[in-house]
């Protein structure tokens, strides 16, 4: 699958939690992002912010996206660690200095996540060993390590799918970027996290493959996708190379109101 644009997208969270990039690889019959040269220099260099509170009416392009009502859960990686306390007091079975156990529970830093979706694949692969990388899919890997060198960050680790096509992307990446650990993740591979609404006609998984993806794919967003531990004391760079659908779900997962009007609607297809 390719995209026409490189996408940006940065979502923050109140207190210091944690920030996500993401970084899709795209096809383009006239360039490696769809863009010229110019155009693409200027694109990598800003992010759309959205905020973590969720407004009434908020706008994309030319459309306005109503409110879907659902309040943004602060506690939403179960880290947070004021349900300990009721009304500034300790809960049993806690600490004697309440205040100090809370304020010493709170993130310190900041973990930025970069998401960057595999490069263009041979589509007509009979498996997931002949689904490499095509050579455009190649050269985008290429540009995308080089704008990640030059982004001047220091990376902490990048975690890959290992299914083919985003294990070579890693492997690539990872050129422009010497000394960063690389690590392999089952729970990454592409799948399907949950039916899609609304329905699609071209890609019916079945039931079983949503029980079952639907369960590694939300695992992976539980062991990847947190605020930061309270000992850590600098903010931090994680690259995740991945699939389209498991990119989608990590969004959407977090910020409910994205899946208005298909913004990150999913799946549209094994990507």
């Amino acid at each position: 699958m390719s995209y026409r644009r490189t996408i940006k997208l940065v979502c923050g969270f109140a207190g210091g939690s944690a920030v996500l990039v993401v970084a899709a690889a795209a096809a383009e019959s006239r360039g490696y992002f769809g863009d010229t040269q110019g155009e693409r220099s200027g694109q990598w260099s800003r992010f759309n912010i959205l905020q973590a509170a969720q407004p009434a009416t908020w706008s994309t392009g030319n459309h306005t996206v109503a409110s879907t009502g659902h309040a943004w859960d602060f506690n939403w990686d179960k880290r947070d660690p004021s349900p300990l306390f009721t009304n500034g007091k300790k809960k049993e079975n806690t600490s004697e200095d309440p205040s100090s156990e809370q304020e010493n529970g709170k993130p310190k830093a900041t973990r930025n996540i970069l998401f960057i979706r595999h490069s263009q694949y041979n589509l007509s692969g009979s498996g997931d060993h002949e689904r490499i990388l095509t050579p455009l899919g190649r050269e985008q890997a290429e540009f995308t390590g080089q704008r990640l060198a030059a982004l001047g960050l220091k990376y902490d680790i990048m975690v890959y799918s290992t299914m083919a096509r985003a294990t070579e992307t890693a492997n690539i990446i990872s050129k422009y970027l010497p000394g960063v650990e690389l690590v392999s993740c089952d729970l990454l591979r592409e799948g399907a996290p949950i039916e899609p609404v609304p329905p699609v006609n071209h890609w019916k998984p079945d039931a079983v493959q949503y029980h079952e993806d639907g369960a590694r794919i939300e695992a992976a967003f539980r062991r990847y996708i947190h605020r930061a531990d309270p000992k850590q004391k600098e903010d931090s760079y994680e690259i995740i190379v991945c699939h389209a659908n498991v990119i989608r779900y990590f969004v959407c997962r977090l910020y409910p109101s994205l899946c208005v009007s298909g913004l990150c609607s999913f799946p549209q297809r094994a990507g």
